[in-house]
């Protein structure tokens, strides 16, 4: 059995973050495309986005650290470090309002 820390994980992809122009980095911790569960620490340094995109299927997102604004054709929701969300099925966006790490899970075949 392997144990991640998901707060070293967080941390790590920020510094790798900071320095990308996209000023995001992932790891995905668990599953690939041929998996049904799929889970990914994102990190984004502050001020930068992941402009709209179709909800992947079924998904949660889960705050590691830092501040983000979620936005969808719904409505839009600040998320703190510990706050779980269910996505939306629809289009979507995130800003981070600071230094941010998330843990998306994303279920790939319905």
């Amino acid at each position: 059995m392997d144990v991640e820390n998901l707060g070293a994980v967080a941390e790590d992809q920020l510094e790798l973050a900071r320095v990308e122009s996209s000023g995001r980095h992932s790891v995905t911790l668990m599953g690939d495309r041929a998996s049904d569960l799929r889970q990914t620490v994102i990190a984004l340094a502050a001020g930068h986005r992941l402009h709209d995109h179709e909800s992947p299927g079924e998904a949660t997102l889960q705050v590691i650290s830092g501040e983000l604004e979620l936005g969808s054709a719904s409505g839009g929701v600040t998320l703190s470090p510990g706050d779980y969300l269910v996505l939306p099925p629809e289009r979507h966006g995130l800003h981070a309002l600071a230094d941010s790490a998330m843990l998306l899970t994303v279920a790939t075949r319905a």
